[in-house]
């Protein structure tokens, strides 16, 4: 597995990534990958199954 990486967000791009996150009119997909987003610069991170 390869090194994670830590990812340091500004309030305002927190803020954007939490407006995706509850936006009606974007794909879950995109959803998704904004939550991971939010949840990597809390420090927080799932590792894969293998």
């Amino acid at each position: 597995m390869g090194k994670r990486l830590r990812i340091f967000l500004p309030p305002e791009q927190e803020q954007t990534l939490f407006e995706i996150r509850t936006a009606n009119t974007v794909s879950q997909r995109v959803k998704d990958r904004a939550t991971v987003l939010r949840l990597n610069a809390q420090g927080l991170w799932a590792d894969s199954h293998q």
